[in-house]
């Protein structure tokens, strides 16, 4: 794990989340893209030393959608970033941590992306990131 890459905070309204975050808490709004498939759409935030991607459901069916409805807005996921994603999703098999993604799946920003168990991680979503040359 090379850093922390961002903090996923499930919202149920991206246009509310962003009032607050770049409208009242003044940090700046990078960007906002559907990811088909995860059906999200999401909007990074920079908080400084880490962003922030704020995932609101695209679909009634999707994983953000069931996590709200089970539990409501909040933090999600921390994500981590990585190089050689297929390399670290065997090491983390191997040191007996249970993948939800046993191959890297599209997510946003064109990132190759995995997520841990929580059940192995004590109870929080991490998820492995593994962006291209040039992508912030």
């Amino acid at each position: 794990m090379n850093k922390v890459d961002h903090i996923g905070i499930a919202v149920s309204s991206l246009e509310a989340a962003l009032l607050l975050y770049a409208g009242q808490l003044g940090m700046t709004h990078i960007k906002t893209e559907t990811v088909a498939s995860q059906k999200v759409r999401v909007a990074f935030i920079d908080a400084g030393n880490v962003k922030l991607e704020l995932l609101e459901p695209a679909a009634p069916d999707s994983p953000i959608a069931r996590f709200i409805q089970k539990r409501g807005p909040g933090i999600h996921h921390i994500a981590f970033n990585v190089k050689d994603i297929e390399t670290r999703i065997a090491e983390m098999k191997s040191r007996g941590i249970e993948m939800i993604q046993e191959e890297p799946a599209a997510g946003a920003g064109g990132a190759k992306i995995a997520f841990m168990h929580p059940k192995s991680t004590g109870s929080v979503l991490m998820e492995l990131c593994e962006k291209g040359e040039g992508e912030a």
